[in-house]
């Protein structure tokens, strides 16, 4: 039997300096489908940290930099093979460089309200979308602070918000269709899902640093608090 190496000390201390929010991730099916083959998963996670952070990321345009946050970790999980494309028409996720797009999105629509934010990115197709699920579905982040009597409640210095992440009305290309499709579900389940759930719950865990990195469009810096969609191009980056 292999030697299990304990944890160094100094490396847990460092992680928890590092930490300015705790993360715990919410306990969640990890997926439903429907007749029609499409599937949908949600992932969530209650983030709490200080009241006055809260407060100073609380806009739409902290909201458009989660959104990037989350494209530059997948980008990071992947060790650069999956790369995100910008463009004037959505988003574009190529394993390395096109013409492999694994799947493309729609320009980003974002809500804003005085409780919550949403971006969601409509799929458009891609190698990983089976033909019947070309533009449908969609991937969605989403942040909700608790009611505004909740909290005025007094005696503590934290709040605790949730951060969700959604796909919904998703057509795997490898779970297949017609007679292989009882097959494909379950091969989608134990691969694509898996990976997907793995990561995401990583991404919700990394959100504990609150580094949230600079938008690359900008679109929703001092803007008003309403719905917006990006209207700048921009390079890849």
């Amino acid at each position: 039997m292999a030697e299990v190496r304990e944890r160094d000390p100094r490396l847990v201390i460092g992680r928890r300096r590092q930490a300015r929010a705790r993360v715990k991730i919410l306990d969640l099916p990890e997926s439903g489908s429907s007749p029609d083959a499409s599937v949908s998963t949600k992932q969530a996670a209650e983030v709490t940290l200080p009241r006055s952070e809260l407060d100073r990321i609380w806009s739409p345009e902290y909201l458009e930099r989660l959104a990037r946050t989350y494209w530059r970790f997948l980008t990071r999980m992947s060790l650069g093979l999956l790369r995100v494309r910008y463009s004037a028409e959505g988003r574009q996720i190529v394993l390395i460089g096109p013409p492999l797009v694994m799947i493309s999105f729609h320009r980003p629509d974002y809500e804003i309200e005085a409780d919550g934010g949403t971006v969601t990115w409509r799929i458009k197709h891609g190698l990983l979308v089976a033909p019947a699920g070309r533009t449908k579905g969609y991937l969605r982040l989403s942040v909700k602070r608790p009611p505004a009597d909740a909290e005025e409640r007094p005696g503590s210095e934290l709040i605790t918000g949730t951060v969700t992440s959604e796909v919904a009305n998703f057509y795997p290309l490898i779970a297949g269709w017609g007679w292989f499709s009882r097959v494909g579900r379950r091969l989608y389940s134990a691969t694509q899902l898996k990976i997907h759930v793995i990561v995401t719950h990583a991404f919700l865990r990394s959100l504990a640093r609150l580094d949230l990195a600079p938008s690359v469009v900008g679109a929703l810096k001092a803007a008003p608090t309403e719905t917006i969609e990006e209207e700048q191009t921009v390079a890849s980056a």
